[in-house]
């Protein structure tokens, strides 16, 4: 369960004389048990601050964020063990050389013997149809393979939730598809931001962000309709 209690996120802009602020996100009340949820809105709309508030890479600056029951700005390293987060652009969390050596280095916390990992890691890859491209460089692989590693080596550390940030929107329709049905076959809970309403519809439930407050959140067919009618007046 991710409960936000009137969680909202300000942030000071430079100012002559005067101290202005920016509400990212204006304070925002929300439980979100589903196994599937997706955020959608308009570019700067506010999905990514809401997205990065559930594992605490944002903190809140109004009200609370709980995971579990947990504060995100008290218990932020026990969140973070709950929560995996998966970014648009991959090569911004894909931080050594090859494939294995991500995964590898996200197993650390769980096995200590490198033997042990490295055989985890590769098993890994190969459960996601990555063992040919196990041992490449990550800048040699395609967009596509890049975020199925990502996605890979953040599923290694056993999160509870996974929340990914337009997981799909870098990619061509092929390997968009494989990032759609490795989502769907995850058992964790999944909260995800998409431009993609037909990934969106797939959802259990839609929360439509614009300017920064929820102003639609429901069911995926009339939610997504809803903010057809906002973008297509």
């Amino acid at each position: 369960m991710i409960q936000l209690r009137g969680a909202g996120v300000s942030v000071s802009l430079p100012a002559s004389g005067q101290k202005r602020t920016r509400e990212l996100l204006q304070p925002t009340t929300l439980e979100l048990a589903e196994r599937r949820v997706a955020v959608i809105g308009a570019n700067g709309s506010g999905k990514s601050t809401l997205l990065r508030l559930l594992n605490g890479l944002v903190l809140p600056t109004t009200g609370e964020v709980l995971v579990h029951g947990l504060d995100t700005a008290r218990k932020g390293r026990e969140v973070r063990r709950l929560v995996g987060f998966v970014f648009t652009d991959p090569l911004a969390q894909l931080v050594l050389a090859t494939p294995a050596d991500d995964v590898e280095l996200s197993l650390r916390p769980l096995m200590r013997d490198r033997s042990a990992r490295r055989t985890e890691a590769l098993r890994l890859l190969a459960e996601a149809g990555l063992a040919e491209v196990a041992e490449q460089s990550v800048y040699d692989l395609s967009g596509g393979e890049r975020q199925l590693v990502a996605l890979t080596s953040v599923l290694a550390a056993r999160p509870r939730i996974l929340v990914a940030d337009e997981p799909t929107t870098l990619l061509d329709l092929r390997n968009r598809d494989l990032v759609r049905a490795a989502l769907a076959a995850l058992d964790q809970q999944v909260v995800f931001a998409t431009h993609d309403l037909d990934l969106a519809a797939e959802a259990d439930r839609v929360v439509v962000i614009d300017g920064g407050r929820v102003v639609a959140d429901g069911e995926p067919a009339e939610t997504v309709a809803a903010y057809v009618r906002l973008v297509r007046p």
